[in-house]
């Protein structure tokens, strides 16, 4: 990959340190084993304080949790244009589903989530002393950890901490992975403050919300974990969580690319400080996009089948000066503008010669032709025009994966450089759009109509209302509003279309159910014999 200089400053020391370490068969004592003669954390509120600062760094890393959740569908994708981003097809094997126990993102994930877990569990233990705040973080925290490798690994080890170092931990599966995690947030909510919608900074911290939020996922998910039908109890439950969340203030707002920015919203139930947001915004952009933090990285694309689900011209994507569509466009595909707005010093933003720094960089969907501050179109390092195209071809006109030009595929900017230059504390890990769509998805699964419920999200986005909601439709819509939210995998899981045919998927991979899960790392399984390698690897 190129632009590493500038990468390195988003990813943690903790990522970059699990990376490594998984690529070989050592077995990593976070993951298996406990310090020996465990009797208690000194401090455990500067230990949750620290798993906050560990779980902000490994959602914020473009590598890891957000690459199995998002380059593995149909919404995200790296190509290898020249030689940047080929990486020995790290990447592309995830998007084309040909991944195997070697990988370094899901051993590193894998690491990552358990020893999450393990951490949680010391502030838990009573030896600990942990005041009731301590024990509403850390329930979350390791429900939440717990819960992450339950949906992508199917077996979760679970160690006590009152047994000995030398006892291997037990292997949870099914529905006694279950019923740990959802102790878990039961403890949470009776611990955790009730935080109102808009209070900013103090969202940053697990809050009654917060665990209702995961705990409704978590039911809305549970028939996909026990392989059966979705159950009307968990349905109405989930329904029950949606509307408590509400009554704490949150609710859908306005202006869809405001929720990204630093300032408080009523729809942010969950964010962290990673101070990572930066890789969302400079691994899609290229070079020349914006000087700003030293420019983009290049890499990240969508395909054009999911730049297809949202309304307006499939070949062009213009705003003006103000960001108002000029194409058709829904609001949350956003546009390109023609340059640089004024500076007004509005929140955020930056003076570049009476110019809004970055303000050049549109949002949402980046396609067509891109242009300079100054309103100048800009080119590609070779003098070409900087043009996003919808395809991916190679140097003869062929459909490839690799051997791309600088300017294959269309990119998405969720967050955009304009505000901190992705240096902001502020990224959205829970928020109420999805806990809206949950309760809309919860009502479709136990027999009740959404599409009234659908279409007051749809209008307040400046979208057309749809006739009916079934479950295409709601897979749909939750992709509009969620992208690059780390929902795309789970989502396309549970509707049943992860295993479905789409650009660069190997053929024999298609409608392959066995990668709904990824497997277990061969170093864990020589660790832990309590592990079964899941079917198909």
């Amino acid at each position: 990959m190129k632009r590493n200089q500038f990468k390195i400053y988003f990813l943690t020391i903790a990522s970059v340190i699990g990376l490594t370490a998984c690529t070989n068969l050592e077995i990593e004592e976070t993951d298996s084993i406990i310090s020996e003669g465990f009797q208690g954390l000194a401090d455990p509120s500067s230990t949750v304080d620290e798993l906050y600062n560990r779980v902000g760094g490994q959602y914020g890393d473009q590598a890891n949790f957000f690459a199995l959740q998002e380059v593995t569908t149909d919404a995200a994708l790296v190509p290898t244009r020249g030689t940047d981003w080929g990486d020995n097809g790290l990447w592309r094997v995830l998007h084309n589903h040909s991944w195997n126990g070697e990988h370094a993102f899901i051993g590193t994930v894998w690491n990552q989530f358990n020893a999450n877990q393990l951490i949680a569990s010391q502030v838990l233990d009573s030896r600990s002393n942990p005041t009731a705040a301590n024990i509403g973080d850390a329930s979350f925290m390791r429900a939440y950890s717990m819960w992450v490798i339950l949906d992508n690994y199917g077996q979760v080890p679970f160690r006590d901490t009152s047994l000995p170092s030398s006892a291997l931990p037990e292997v949870l599966s099914g529905q006694a992975a279950l019923d740990v995690i959802l102790a878990d947030l039961d403890q949470a909510i009776a611990n955790l403050p009730t935080t109102n919608a808009g209070t900013g900074a103090a969202l940053n911290r697990a809050s009654k919300a917060a665990a209702r939020h995961l705990k409704a996922k978590v039911l809305l998910n549970k028939h996909i974990y026990l392989g059966t039908s979705a159950d009307s109890g968990d349905m109405a439950q989930v329904i029950s969580l949606v509307d408590a969340i509400a009554a704490d203030g949150f609710a859908l707002q306005a202006g869809f690319f405001d929720l990204f920015r630093q300032e408080a919203d009523n729809e942010t139930i969950w964010s962290l400080t990673s101070l990572a947001t930066g890789n969302r915004i400079f691994n899609g952009l290229h070079y020349n996009s914006t000087a700003i933090g030293g420019g983009g990285w290049n890499g990240f694309s969508t395909l054009a089948e999911f730049y297809d689900l949202y309304e307006g011209d499939a070949n062009s994507n213009r705003v003006d000066l103000n960001g108002n569509p000029l194409d058709g466009q829904e609001e949350r595909r956003g546009g390109v503008p023609p340059a640089g707005k004024p500076f007004t010093g509005a929140a955020g933003t930056t003076d570049n010669g009476g110019l809004e720094d970055g303000s050049n960089v549109g949002f949402g969907y980046l396609i067509g032709q891109q242009y300079a501050l100054n309103g100048t179109p800009l080119t590609d390092r070779a003098g070409a025009p900087l043009t996003f195209k919808r395809d991916f071809k190679d140097g003869q006109g062929n459909t490839s994966f690799i051997n791309n030009d600088e300017t294959t595929g269309i990119r998405v900017m969720k967050y955009n450089p304009r505000y901190g230059g992705g240096f902001v504390g502020h990224e959205i890990v829970f928020r109420y759009s999805d806990a809206y769509l949950m309760k809309a998805e919860a009502m479709l699964r136990s027999g009740q109509d959404p599409t009234a419920m659908v279409n007051a999200l749809r209008q307040l986005r400046g979208a057309n209302p749809l006739t009916s909601v079934g479950e295409q439709q709601l897979l749909d819509e939750r992709g509009r509003e969620l992208f690059q939210e780390v929902w795309r995998r789970n989502d396309m899981i549970r509707f049943g279309q992860f295993n479905r045919d789409w650009l660069f998927k190997e053929p024999g991979e298609i409608g392959n159910t066995a990668r709904n899960l990824f497997p277990i790392p061969p170093t864990q399984l020589l660790a832990n014999p309590n592990l079964v390698q899941n079917p198909g690897y």
